[in-house]
């Protein structure tokens, strides 16, 4: 069997409060092979952006193991985090974090040239393209719709070709049709690329097109679904 790009082994999260300890995940075991696509369902509460999160190794478990692209991330420091982030990993967030005072072209080619590729502008142009933008290189966020910011922000994702892309709630800022726009895409450029996908949504449509729907409740995997078993389930 082919080693997972993601695995989780009995990961919990607490945090400390003034009520006390609060347990955000309680023991998460999830695998989850390369070119997946995953989607990660559950009410408000239930766990699902903070395991994306751990994932990204921007937050770290209080136990449990992570292997991510081949490593284990308890093993890595802050900065060490930060290399494989940017070159294994690529994080769409529901709001934009797009840099206010950096053009579209600038936003996409900051972490390319952070991780020092000679070909940072010419290859965040390409990905702007990608996504539709070419008309839109030198606008500033303030000058572009939610829509047109997501795409910058998608386009920053994928730049530097991570093997993984990871989406928390990407239309949630979005009207309908530019939601249907960015899922689109979202799934063309997973499609085309290859890379493996984990999606955290609040809806059962955009979940659905992923190949497998993981459901989280309290922190828990409530359940797991394959989407030939829905399809089974639907008739």
């Amino acid at each position: 069997m082919t080693q997972p790009i993601i695995e989780l082994s009995n990961v919990a999260l607490t945090l400390s409060s003034t009520a006390g300890p609060v347990d955000i995940l309680r023991g998460i075991d999830l695998a989850v092979a390369e070119g997946e696509a995953v989607g990660l369902v559950g009410p408000s509460g239930s766990g699902k952006s903070t395991l994306l999160m751990i994932v990204a190794g921007l937050e770290k478990p209080t136990r449990g193991r992570v292997v991510v692209a081949g490593r284990d991330l308890s093993l890595l420091d802050e900065d060490a985090l930060a290399r494989f982030r940017r070159g294994a990993v690529g994080i769409v967030f529901q709001a934009f974090h797009l840099v206010p005072t950096m053009t579209a072209l600038e936003n996409v080619a900051v972490p390319l040239e952070l991780a020092g590729r000679a070909d940072a502008m010419a290859r965040a142009r390409i990905e702007l393209e990608s996504v539709g933008l070419s008309h839109r290189l030198a606008h500033y966020p303030s000058e572009l719709s939610g829509g047109e910011q997501q795409r910058v922000a998608l386009a920053r994702a994928v730049a530097a070709e991570p093997k993984i892309l990871l989406a928390d709630e990407p239309t949630g800022n979005l009207d309908g049709a530019t939601g249907a726009e960015i899922v689109r895409l979202l799934f063309d450029l997973h499609a085309r690329r290859g890379t493996t996908l984990v999606l955290v949504t609040h809806e059962d449509e955009l979940a659905a097109r992923c190949d497998r729907v993981v459901r989280l409740r309290d922190g828990r995997v409530e359940g797991i679904s394959a989407r030939a078993e829905r399809f089974k389930a639907a008739q």
